[in-house]
């Protein structure tokens, strides 16, 4: 295993040394004078190094390569090593595996979770292949056992992996990707091109029907993107990439855009946005420690308050180390203040994936991504628990009870 590990890291770090190579000048010498990105190969399996006081009950998480996707070569160099495939996994808090699920040769899983739906505790995650960093799929709802008893697509399109949350009244906020024709000459590309469209679809779960579905390409420029290149194993544009969708404490939809590194607030009746924090164009004056970039996991942790997860890298470029951010928003001021910044001990980057879910006591579980660890903080800040994965998690989740046989 250190041997393979040991060929992993050398190919992980060549290939992230030529995705920052391939950058237009400015964006290289960012990366170059940033911390380097962290390497996305950890423990040889899921390994413990801090339980101090940690909140009893269960992780739930998907393993596997197809979490370094995004990473060239690195899938073709872990191949044959039972930690690379692509699972669906809850351990308890020392670590021990209590259950698993492993998908049909060839697909991949991710955004493995417990929610509810008509009252009743289910398992969630999304299934199918993984392309360029984003998915082409189904979700799945399960009961307690790991029975299926839903599956969704996007009004029959695929969804991504990205998002599949549910909703108190039985809807599912879904993610999907669009390949389209395009005309990039607004940013200095060819007129006729290849892109993807991120789409947010609201559905309704019973009857499979879309209740409203909202195109990035309709409502954000071309200009608004930081991308100045293709996706590593991708043949079209990515100028948003959607990675999340919550509900707002209206109702309304808050969508999170690594590529325009923008977080959008979106009328769930007309499509309009409403206001926008971060990016070119923020409606919110970003006050004194409020920076982020290329964020994952959006969502409003009070009424008037975000917590997102802030990857600050793409792998091309990267602005510092990795966070968790609390940020109090004030529409009257239009202010944005911070409250909390969240870094890991070990000053992880990862420069991609990412999220933070609250515990109800209070605490925070943080899946670090690309950084292939998974912590528990206190409000004060304390780290009570840190595990290392052999590969990234897309997110990791917090639970009180484990799914049974």
């Amino acid at each position: 295993m250190a041997r393979i590990s040991r060929r992993l890291r050398r190919t992980a770090t060549a290939a992230m040394a030529l995705s920052i190579g391939i950058g237009a000048g400015p964006l290289a010498v960012t990366a170059m004078a940033a911390p380097l990105p962290s390497l996305p190969i950890g423990a040889p399996k899921y390994t413990v190094d801090v339980n101090a006081g940690a909140t009893p009950g269960y992780i739930y998480y998907s393993s596997g390569i197809s979490a370094a996707a995004l990473v060239p070569g690195v899938g073709k160099a872990a191949s044959g090593i039972p930690a690379a495939k692509s699972a669906n996994i809850v351990v308890d808090k020392s670590g021990r595996e209590v259950w698993r699920y492993d998908p049909p040769a060839g697909q991949d899983v991710s955004n493995f979770r417990t929610q509810t739906y008509h009252g009743k505790r289910v398992l969630t995650w999304w299934q199918g292949e993984t392309v360029g960093g984003h998915g082409s799929g189904a979700d799945y709802i399960a009961d307690e056992h790991g029975h299926v008893i839903e599956k969704l697509d996007a009004g029959g399109a695929p969804t991504d992996v990205h998002e599949f949350r549910l909703t108190p009244d039985g809807r599912a906020l879904v993610t999907s990707y669009h390949e389209v024709d395009a005309d990039l000459t607004a940013i200095g590309g060819p007129k006729t091109a290849k892109m993807y469209d991120a789409v947010a679809s609201v559905v309704d779960v019973a009857t499979k029907r879309v209740l409203m579905r909202w195109s990035a390409a309709q409502h954000v420029p071309l200009t608004d993107s930081t991308v100045t290149g293709k996706t590593p194993g991708s043949d079209a544009y990515d100028p948003y990439h959607i990675n999340s969708i919550a509900l707002d404490p209206d109702g309304d939809l808050v969508i999170s855009m690594r590529d325009t590194s923008t977080v959008y607030d979106v009328d769930v009746r007309s499509g309009a946005i409403t206001w926008r924090l971060g990016g070119k164009h923020s409606t919110f004056t970003l006050g004194r420690g409020v920076q982020f970039a290329f964020q994952h996991d959006a969502e409003f942790a009070g009424p008037n308050t975000i917590r997102l997860f802030n990857n600050n890298s793409s792998g091309f470029e990267t602005d510092g180390l990795s966070s968790v951010q609390w940020i109090h928003l004030n529409h009257a001021t239009h202010q944005a203040t911070l409250v909390r910044n969240q870094t890991h001990p070990d000053n992880l980057v990862a420069f991609a994936m990412g999220d933070a879910q609250p515990i109800p006591n209070g605490n925070t579980l943080v899946g670090w991504g690309m950084a292939p660890h998974i912590s528990e903080f206190t409000p004060s800040g304390k780290m009570v628990y840190d595990a290392r994965l052999p590969f990234g998690t897309y997110r990791a989740y917090p639970a009180t009870w484990a799914p049974t046989r």
